[in-house]
């Protein structure tokens, strides 16, 4: 969806599937766990289901982001560019503002690729309005895999601002385990 046919801009929010933690690793370098490279397959899905590819994606340089983005691109027809940008490890609510706003204005869907607790934050934080009752899963729990799409009218990245976006829809897809 480009930001040209009137359409609300869409910021998806997609938390790194669930990583590993082994010994001696740096938190930076961690990989996904089993059940994260089952999980991460499982959110391209659900994003292509939804409607919701984006047009550009944004991916932490943390080895379980790229991992993550890597397994749910696979699953779209057409994935888009991919961006891995250092500022999404661990950032927090304002510096991933900062990334967001720097987003081209012909960009309508926009994905972020990162970490907890700044994601589930900056959902918080940019949400304006409770539909489904969307905005208490996020306040309960921002799970490995979960993806939060929010929606806002507004004429570039720029201008988006706390309060200003509706959060319309909050999934945690998972995977399974083949049989044989």
């Amino acid at each position: 969806m480009s930001a040209q046919d009137g359409a609300p801009r869409r910021l998806v929010v997609l938390r790194h599937a669930k990583s590993d933690w082994p010994d001696g690793v740096p938190d930076h370098e961690r990989p996904l766990a089993a059940r994260g490279r089952r999980d991460a397959p499982a959110a391209g899905r659900a994003l292509a289901g939804a409607g919701c590819v984006p047009d550009l994606a944004l991916v932490s340089t943390a080895v379980r982001a790229r991992q993550t983005w890597q397994l749910a691109s696979a699953e779209l027809d057409a994935p888009p560019p991919v961006r891995h940008d250092p500022r999404l490890y661990a950032a927090d609510v304002p510096e991933l503002l900062d990334v967001v706003r720097e987003t081209p204005a012909g960009i309508g869907t926009l994905l972020l690729v990162a970490h907890n607790p700044g994601l589930e934050e900056l959902v918080l934080e940019l949400a304006g309005d409770d539909v489904d009752h969307a905005l208490d899963e996020v306040r309960l729990k921002f799970p490995t895999s979960a993806i939060a799409v929010l929606a806002w009218h507004g004429a570039d990245w720029r201008a988006l601002r706390p309060g200003t976006a509706l959060l319309t829809s909050m999934l945690v897809p998972r995977g399974w385990k083949k049989a044989g």
